[in-house]
């Protein structure tokens, strides 16, 4: 019997048109011997159509539609109709690179108090090229517990991509999925993450993050103003609460 890792993809809008690409990004991944994938798609409100952009004959795909949230709200209901062990976000205008998941499965095997993983994302752009971006990316290995939050206190922004978060299935299950934010709501699971668990960064480029207009990220309310301010505030009191939590509580960490 195989052991399952579930990727979650939420989608919605322009996004559902990239989904071909996505797939053929996990159709390209060689898992460990004992392994298999399914694929969890959440169409986030009516009029998505993912179905009319993938093949009905892959049974490792499973499509379904909740009311519109927003893409943090349905990457949480694709978690809950998930089933692997591990959880893989992959939205769906971004790509896998080839051994990705292999590498995930393999560091969360091999280190059973590391709870979660990321790795280097470069863009891709609308003519196709990529091109890297500086975050000053961590060392590879393993992320000692607090270590995100410090970088992202000081520079009110993740260090490390969380667009490529593999996460053991219990933890994310504590957190309650990603935080139900209308954007940033994948820093505050990397921030939730980090606070009762070790993480590990993999210096290999794990995802192709694609740059287009229509991504929540080009709104004028992601990056400044009152809603960036509440985001930022929400997530900085959860983090600190999840900190001051696991300081005192006993066995806190990858295995809660």
């Amino acid at each position: 019997m195989n052991t399952l890792i579930s990727i979650v993809t939420p989608v919605h809008g322009e996004g559902v048109h990239f989904l071909p690409e996505a797939y053929a990004s996990l159709r390209a991944q060689e898992l460990p011997d004992g392994w298999s994938w399914e694929w969890c798609v959440q169409e986030d409100g009516a009029d998505v159509h993912a179905s009319a952009q993938l093949p009905t004959d892959d049974p490792r795909i499973r499509i379904s539609a909740s009311r519109r949230g927003g893409p943090h709200v349905a990457r949480t209901m694709a978690f809950a109709r998930s089933t692997g062990v591990y959880v893989k976000n992959l939205d769906a205008d971004d790509q896998l690179t080839p051994g990705t998941l292999a590498r995930d499965i393999a560091v969360l095997e091999e280190h059973p108090a590391v709870g979660w993983t990321t790795s280097r994302a470069i863009d891709l752009l609308e003519d196709g090229s990529t091109v890297s971006f500086e975050l000053g990316d961590p060392e590879p290995g393993q992320l000692p517990r607090g270590s995100a939050y410090g970088f992202w206190a000081e520079n009110r922004r993740p260090q490390i991509h969380p667009a490529t978060l593999c996460v053991r299935r219990p933890l994310l299950a504590l957190l309650g999925g990603w935080m139900a934010l209308p954007a940033s709501g994948d820093t505050g699971l990397l921030l939730g993450l980090d606070a009762l668990a070790d993480g590990w960064f993999l210096g290999e480029t794990g995802l192709l993050y694609r740059k287009h207009g229509g991504q929540i990220t080009t709104h004028p309310d992601h990056q400044a103003g009152p809603e960036w301010e509440a985001r930022m505030s929400l997530i900085q009191e959860h983090a600190d609460a999840l900190r001051a939590w696991s300081a005192v509580t006993p066995g806190a960490g990858a295995d809660t």
